[in-house]
């Protein structure tokens, strides 16, 4: 595994917010897909998939089913769903099919089933279930949402200092947002998770099934939520992790979002004055970071395997952040204590910004996939209407976490959507789920991007249908935290039997 410093330097040094956004992830390479535009011929029998085996793993196989782009015009424009499946390897015990989204949203389905299900699920999971992932409508091979490469490279700053500042980023925004409407097709206006859950309720049939099992992990647990609401009676058991709450308001949301990020930062002070190992052990690991964000402030902090470049208080904040989700703890360390170590030098200016380098025709023309703010903006009515509206949002988000200074995750989305229009295909309500069987929750009390408290309000707007197991311990990912974590899940997805009242899993032992 790529080891996390070289894994973030390039994310730091352009001040990008990753793709897996709400679940640390990787985008899958795209599949090849056919070109949207013909019409479906009966959307309530969709096509059977014409799978073959994976030019990335021959024993999983991938293909496409073509779905509308619009459910509610459905013998209109379409797109090829892109899925990938690995059969149960004991066919005589087999369950079913285990559906799974592993978060994002950004993140790969297809990726997931082929390159990261074996190590993922335990053995006994496999041998039961037919593992298919699919990605979601936008990301990786299921028409991908490609924006142009140099209009992404001069992303404005997301912390306008005031009403002018403001405008050019909502004006910025527009003109993306327009720029990958026109390199995505009709897609890029159907990204919402709703579009997703009823393209999953045609793969459902597509695969001959009744009921499906599904596997939610960050964003894809929204996914699982929703297929709940709509599709209920078609599932079998539904496991969600690391929860995403859509019932919360803009406030909510982010100072929310601070507040677990700040949560994490503590824990990693806590776990580094009690081990020995680490790095900064000894010190006053607050004050070490607080003083490296200050200088940061001052541009006196360079990139150690770039140093012509000087890193942001945001981009050492969002080093820490990704590295909370493992938690990384070890290797955080390691990387505050090289930069602490950095000899004091002159402040290089950094106001305005670099002038933009002039650039070919052919290079304007170049794309990336950039799917997040696609999806986000279209599930999340979180749009700051002026300057006053988001500097009090800000103010919030730094009071709620005044190390971390906010977080740079729900910051940076929360900037994406400014200028975007008022319409929102998906917007934030309660949940309300009435006619499905009890679905397993799993949230880690110390998660970093997702707070706990997600999970608790999500479990009291449904305590009739779901069944929440905190783990007591940090990270994001929770699934194979521990023999406790697993085996719920597990004893759960195959026999259907559910922690008893008042469950919970200790923390497991952390490096």
């Amino acid at each position: 595994m790529q080891p996390l410093f070289r894994a973030l330097t390039g994310v730091l040094a352009a001040g990008a917010l990753a793709a897996g956004v709400l679940a640390a992830g990787t985008s899958a390479p795209a599949v090849e897909t056919k070109d949207v535009g013909s019409p479906v011929g009966n959307a309530t029998s969709p096509d059977a998939i014409d799978w073959k085996p994976c030019a990335q793993d021959a024993a999983a196989e991938c293909g496409t089913l073509r779905l509308p782009v619009d459910w509610t015009r459905p013998s209109g424009e379409t797109f090829d769903l892109a899925v990938a499946r690995r059969k149960a390897t004991d066919p005589d015990r087999r369950v079913g099919v285990l559906v799974v989204n592993p978060g994002g949203p950004g993140d790969s389905g297809v990726d997931f089933a082929v390159r990261r299900a074996t190590s993922h699920f335990s053995a006994d999971t496999q041998a039961k279930f037919d593992i298919v992932g699919f990605d979601p409508r936008g990301v990786g091979g299921s028409q991908p949402v490609k924006c142009s490469t140099e209009l992404l490279n001069r992303r404005p700053s997301a912390y306008p200092r005031n009403q002018a500042e403001f405008d050019q980023l909502a004006e910025y925004n527009r003109s993306l947002r327009e720029d990958c409407r026109q390199h995505t097709g009709p897609v890029f206006d159907h990204a919402d998770t709703l579009s997703v859950v009823r393209d999953m309720d045609s793969l459902r049939r597509s695969l001959g099934e009744k009921k499906i099992n599904y596997f939610g992990h960050s964003y894809g647990t929204l996914i699982g939520q929703q297929y709940a609401e709509e599709y209920g009676d078609r599932i079998r058991a539904m496991a969600l992790t690391a929860n995403v709450d859509h019932s919360l308001g803009a406030r909510e949301f982010i100072t929310s979002s601070a507040a677990t990020a700040e949560d994490s930062f503590h824990q990693f002070v806590k776990w580094c004055k009690s081990t020995s190992s680490c790095t900064l052990h000894g010190r006053d690991i607050t004050a070490v970071w607080d003083g490296l964000l200050a200088r940061a402030d001052q541009g006196e902090i360079r990139d150690p395997e770039n140093p012509d470049q000087t890193l942001t208080a945001n981009d050492i904040t969002l080093f820490a952040f990704k590295a909370f989700y493992g938690p990384d703890w070890n290797e955080l360390a390691t990387y505050l204590a090289k930069l602490d170590a950095q000899e004091r030098q002159a402040p290089r200016l950094t106001g305005g910004g670099p002038p933009q380098p002039r650039t070919s025709q052919a290079a304007r023309q170049q794309t990336t996939a950039e799917p997040f703010h696609a999806v986000f903006c279209q599930d999340w009515n979180l749009r700051p209407k002026n300057y006053r509206q988001y500097a009090a949002l800000t103010e919030a988000e730094f009071q709620a976490a005044p190390h971390m200074r906010g977080t740079p995750r729900v910051h940076a989305a929360v900037a994406g959507c400014i200028g975007w229009p008022e319409k929102v295909n998906n917007p934030q309500h309660r949940l309300h789920i009435t006619d499905a069987p009890k679905i397993l929750m799993l949230h880690s009390l110390h998660d970093p991007a997702n707070n706990y408290a997600w999970a608790t309000n999500i479990h009291r707007q449904t305590r009739e249908t779901t069944v929440l197991l905190p783990y007591e311990g940090a990270g994001h990912s929770v699934y194979g935290r521990s023999d406790c974590t697993r085996d719920a899940v597990d004893d759960y997805l195959a026999e259907l039997n559910l922690p008893g009242p008042g469950s919970r899993c200790a923390p497991a032992a952390q490096k």
